[in-house]
């Protein structure tokens, strides 16, 4: 089989949904699958060397200068399949799909599995992606032709199943849900108070603080100007109140550090890092606009909040998520601009969310749908 990604450099997120799943489907259900991955021009040599210290035997190959002229790696993709002769092609996101549904019959492959890994054409006009209009207006197209045309889908959340029911009328049953899972190197170690005080005191934040996580990108379908009226008021109440940042340098952080010069920080580390730093806070920030795009998401830092031992604050209607959060007590689901007030994580909750993320987050607790998915595509 080829696991096939199209456009996606490697980064924490392609690590952990990626190469980590192809490497815990070989290990755990002996699974022949091959990495093909079409990359950009730009620093070709420097993203595959990455790749392949991920998966050795990887098949990385360059794509043309932009992502509309996908076609031509397509028919690149069938001489592969002539050579190495794959039945099946797992196809991640929807010009994947699309491309692994074209060589369909043409050559070995038998089957197309599609990754879907949110709402493509609803995130390209909601948030204004930048791509010519001709291949904005195809997307929908597109998208339609990999839920539809697939032999099986995966899908990150329920509510992306009854968006490609109510946008494309899938009406079959041919798919499986899957979260973005956590990287097989996560342990559900619970942390102690010696160990918060000492990560707190490395990074210049009392053990009295209450402290706020943020992770990750904040353009975008991450609703920052929501983001910001809430941190603006929980740092206004108190010097005890402190925010940290997981995320490059980016002009909407700058605004808030250089308001809040020492409640606010921002840290850029690596993938190994992150639970790390998280464990020096007490509660996640997952707040974000009403929109297809959220509606239907899997975010990956609400696994990593929880890996953490921290609760979350999530927005309503945001995936499968705002409904977890309810059922099992792990944080506080908002919904308008009324917000909860932030207390202190005891170790006992702490021990209670990392209980979770271990038992719905990681791949292990994915197991039997990664074998049906197999089961059905194999």
């Amino acid at each position: 089989m080829f696991y096939l990604t199209y456009a996606e450099p490697p980064s924490g997120v392609y690590y952990s949904q990626v190469t980590d799943v192809i490497k815990f489907l070989r290990s755990q259900c002996n699974a022949n699958l091959r990495l093909v991955a079409f990359i950009s021009l730009h620093d070709f040599s420097g993203k595959k060397k990455l790749i392949k210290q991920q998966l050795p035997d990887a098949i990385i190959l360059p794509m043309l200068p932009k992502a509309p002229y996908w076609k031509f790696s397509n028919f690149v993709l069938w001489l592969l399949c002539l050579i190495y002769r794959p039945k099946t092609i797992v196809a991640r996101n929807v010009i994947a799909a699309n491309m692994g549904i074209n060589v369909r019959g043409m050559s070995s492959v038998r089957k197309v599995c599609f990754d879907g890994r949110g709402a493509m054409e609803a995130e390209w006009n909601e948030y204004e992606v930048t791509v010519p209009d001709n291949w904005k207006k195809s997307i929908g197209t597109m998208e339609d032709k990999a839920v539809n045309k697939s032999d099986f889908r995966i899908a990150v959340t329920q509510k992306l199943v009854q968006h490609w029911q109510s946008r494309y009328h899938y009406n079959g049953s041919n798919h499986v849900v899957i979260p973005c899972t956590l990287n097989s190197s996560f342990k559900a170690t619970i942390p102690t108070n010696e160990d918060i005080v000492k990560v707190r005191s490395s990074i210049g934040i009392n053990a009295d603080d209450i402290v706020l996580a943020y992770s990750g990108s904040t353009s975008g379908w991450q609703s920052f100007s929501i983001l910001y009226t809430f941190l603006s008021s929980f740092l206004k109440e108190s010097d005890k109140h402190k925010v940290i940042f997981l995320a490059q340098e980016e002009d909407n952080i700058t605004k808030l550090l250089n308001e809040y010069p020492q409640q606010v920080q921002r840290k850029w580390v690596n993938h190994q890092e992150v639970t790390a730093i998280l464990t020096a806070c007490d509660t996640g920030i997952l707040i974000r606009e009403q929109s297809i795009t959220n509606q239907v998401a899997s975010p990956t830092k609400f696994a990593e909040y929880l890996s953490a031992g921290l609760t979350v604050i999530i927005s309503d209607h945001l995936g499968d998520y705002s409904d977890f959060v309810r059922i099992n007590n792990c944080g506080t689901v908002v919904n308008g601009d009324v917000y909860p007030k932030i207390v202190k994580t005891d170790i006992e909750t702490r021990a209670r969310m990392i209980s979770l993320v271990k038992n719905n987050w990681t791949k292990e607790a994915q197991l039997n749908n990664y074998k049906k998915l197999l089961s059905a595509i194999q």
